[in-house]
């Protein structure tokens, strides 16, 4: 642990020179006092056995398993529908980084496939093969689904509770609005969180989008961002034609099509994400894919005193909100505020029935706290706030009707707070 007290120092110092470029508007509002952060040591006899698995959906009937050791040996992964009839195998690529004194393990990205829908598979990794037998679902291919829904998660004894919600919850999938593991330049943090979140990201997908905290960006020392969120969680950009893993989109259960922006790269008119959206969007035909989803990380729509007018969610709603509107995408989740807060219908700031319900989730299980101060009087598109810690549950029930659930942490006790029924965009004429 020493070389974490030496990197948080480091963290100290680059906050007084430059405040990580983070340029917007600084509110003052007082977090309570937070639970513990919780690092998770490799304990494992053997140090080169597989840990921080994690899996995460490639097209319709693939999924990328990806693990690290701490010695090189191969990507290889084998599998089958039972723990006695592991006959199928493929290999993949293993990559490692290297952040100021840190030096990575060897991260290896394996896709397997074709698997077939709503399924439980049985795995081992590397060759020869490690001694414990993982197990995976894959998603459904046409509809119901239903989405576990967080973002800022951090490690803490909140997560921990938070997980334990989620797993209970018997969700398919899992959507992550930004700021994992809160390393914040501190590497071991990075392992540590993986190894947090491999119980239920090994077992089902998690699609994940970056946050502030994964940018790790260090003036003179580490002058590229998302280093090791890129590393260790690679997304399946290329299967949506995307150019980079901060922004791509897919396609689940034959009826949602879900598509995560990067609210830290260059997201104005003319980019190379606004030009990928632009197009992406265009694909879409609602007949056959009723649902669209969209994650973010700084919310456009906010009521919280916390992060307002920063521009990464004030020059990006200027830029792409007429996008998702003439879409008529159905969901926006936001993370970034440690409070949870859903809108109406929305466009413009104005209650509007073809506009997306927005919805903020960053409620995870930050070390920062919780914002508990809010705008007064309360905007009338703001419909429901708590600023508690918790977890959303996205059900899509068909092709026209969905139910949205938000838990708060109450106790360590899933407590329903918050529901809403739904109906898609495509399902109302005045909005065709």
């Amino acid at each position: 642990m020493g070389m974490v007290m030496q990197m948080r120092l480091l963290q100290l110092v680059v906050l007084f020179i430059g405040v990580f470029e983070l340029n917007g508007v600084v509110c003052s509002y007082t977090r309570p006092p937070v639970r513990k952060t919780i690092f998770v040591p490799h304990d494992d006899d053997d140090s080169n056995s597989p840990e921080q698995v994690h899996i995460s959906q490639v097209g319709q009937d693939k999924m990328r398993i990806s693990w690290i050791t701490s010695n090189s040996g191969p990507a290889k992964v084998e599998y089958g529908p039972s723990p006695s009839s592991i006959a199928f195998s493929e290999t993949g690529s293993t990559s490692s980084y290297h952040y100021t004194l840190y030096e990575s393990g060897e991260i290896h990205d394996v896709v397997i496939g074709p698997l077939k829908p709503n399924t439980v598979y049985y795995y081992r990794l590397g060759d020869p093969p490690s001694s414990r037998t993982y197990q995976l679902k894959t998603p459904p291919s046409q509809l119901p689904i239903k989405f576990a829904v967080t973002g800022d998660l951090g490690q803490t004894e909140w997560t921990k509770s938070t997980l334990e919600h989620i797993e209970k919850s018997n969700y398919d999938m899992l959507l992550l609005a930004g700021d994992l593991a809160y390393a914040d330049m501190v590497q071991e943090l990075w392992d540590s969180y993986g190894r947090l979140v491999e119980p239920l990201a090994s077992q089902r997908p998690w699609m994940v989008t970056q946050g502030n905290h994964e940018i790790e960006k260090i003036p003179i020392i580490h002058s590229e961002p998302f280093t090791a969120f890129n590393a260790r969680w690679r997304m399946p950009y290329e299967e949506s034609a995307s150019d980079s893993n901060l922004y791509y989109s897919f396609d689940v259960a034959g009826g949602v099509h879900v598509i995560m922006l990067g609210s830290y790269t260059d997201f104005e008119a003319g980019s190379s994400q606004y030009q990928w959206l632009q197009g992406d969007l265009k694909k879409v035909d609602r007949s056959k894919t009723p649902w669209v989803v969209v994650l973010i990380h700084a919310p456009w729509y906010n009521s919280n005193q916390a992060h307002q007018g920063e521009k990464e969610s004030v020059n990006m709603k200027a830029a792409l909100e007429g996008l998702l509107y003439q879409a008529r995408v159905d969901f926006v989740f936001a993370g970034h505020v440690h409070a949870y807060e859903r809108f109406t219908r929305v466009y413009k700031d104005k209650a509007d029935n073809c506009g997306p319900v927005h919805i903020t989730i960053g409620d995870g299980g930050n070390r920062e706290g919780l914002a508990t101060n809010y705008i007064d009087p309360k905007p009338d598109i703001s419909i429901f706030t708590e600023a508690s810690f918790g977890h959303g549950i996205l059900e899509v029930f068909n092709a026209s009707h969905a139910l949205w659930s938000w838990h708060r942490n109450d106790n360590d006790e899933a407590t329903a707070s918050d529901s809403a029924w739904l109906t898609t965009l495509t399902s109302n004429p005045a909005c065709k």
